[in-house]
């Protein structure tokens, strides 16, 4: 495009076919919110395309994510919910699973949804199991070590109650846990 010839606002129909099949190829790869989504697509499109102006990246990236809702490939209630389960397996607590939900464009509502059936309890002890924490730990308890394993909790977003009742629990109690919460 030279620099007489003037820019339209709406994009090409070859701009689209690239959106589109940009979604197709970012969401067969993984699950996306719309945010993430529109984000990439707009990244994407100002690298690829010279000259493009932010309405046409607004459009395509509008036009992407209309596309993905259209074919069930975008849901964020579904990203939530499959989110905070994967979360609650990997130790991480309510708080911090829905922080990182809001930090991908999950809507409020949504995050308050998906994290209200998350069990924080379990949660903590996967990470006391993943860190050797509590009813795991291999070693001595002294001092430091009771303030380290105490405060790793609270790091996590763990009330100090639920960390403390996981700190104070036996191996077998531990595990009888761990097994009854496996479900999820």
């Amino acid at each position: 495009m030279d620099d007489e010839t003037p820019q339209s606002d709406a994009p090409t129909p070859r701009m689209f076919s690239w959106a589109r099949n940009s979604a197709i190829y970012r969401l067969d790869r993984r699950m996306h919110t719309e945010k993430q989504l529109f984000d990439a697509i707009s990244r994407k499109a100002r690298q690829k395309f010279e000259h493009i102006g932010e309405a046409q990246v607004k459009a395509l990236a509008d036009s992407a994510v209309k596309f993905a809702h259209d074919n069930k490939a975008l849901d964020d209630t579904a990203y939530a919910e499959i989110s905070t389960r994967a979360g609650m397996r990997g130790g991480r607590s309510k708080r911090m699973i829905a922080r990182k939900l809001s930090q991908k464009g999950v809507a409020g509502e949504t995050v308050a949804a998906a994290v209200a059936e998350a069990d924080d309890f379990y949660a903590a002890l996967v990470l006391a199991r993943k860190r050797a924490f509590g009813p795991f730990r291999r070693g001595e308890l002294d001092d430091k070590r009771k303030a380290k394993e105490l405060s790793a909790f609270a790091r996590a977003g763990f009330s100090f109650e639920i960390g403390k009742k996981v700190f104070e629990m036996s191996f077998d109690d531990a595990q009888q846990a761990l097994e009854a919460g496996r479900h999820l």
